[in-house]
């Protein structure tokens, strides 16, 4: 075949350090908008961000040639670089570690919106709840001990 045709769509969750509370509404929105950037800058497209005040979910799509560890470790660094010259950061930090799920284009626009809508959705469920969830929807193996308390 002459041409690639790719479509790598994902989608990441990654927490604050210690699952601290740390995404406060003043810093959330600026800090969305930085991550977005991030990913623009190595040649993926942000479809959707979305979280709660201790973690972040994004559906992303990446380039063919851009490994998803690649894109988390250069989000990860830079925007908590970047939040921690903030004076209204109190410390941020990412916890270490990330959850990448493979979307399909015909689920895509069901995952935006749960994405959308974590601040309702985390009412009534746990991070470590959602997490388990999306590992075995997914076919993941875990260990229960390396799970978020």
């Amino acid at each position: 075949m002459a041409n690639t045709y790719t479509n790598p769509l994902y989608h990441i969750v990654f927490s604050c350090k210690d699952r601290r509370r740390s995404i406060h509404p003043n810093l959330r929105d600026d800090l969305y908008a930085y991550i977005g950037g991030i990913v623009r800058n190595e040649g993926g497209l942000m479809l959707e961000i979305g979280g709660v005040a201790d973690h972040v979910h994004l559906v992303v799509r990446l380039k063919a040639d851009t490994p998803v560890a690649t894109m988390v470790r250069q989000v990860k660094a830079r925007s908590s670089k970047w939040a921690k010259q903030r004076e209204d950061s109190c410390g941020f930090q990412w916890q270490r570690g990330y959850g990448a799920f493979s979307i399909s284009e015909s689920r895509l626009q069901q995952v935006r919106e749960y994405v959308r809508r974590q601040e309702e959705h985390h009412q009534t469920m746990s991070f470590r709840d959602e997490l388990v969830g999306l590992l075995k929807r997914h076919g993941i193996a875990f260990d229960e001990e390396y799970l978020p308390r």
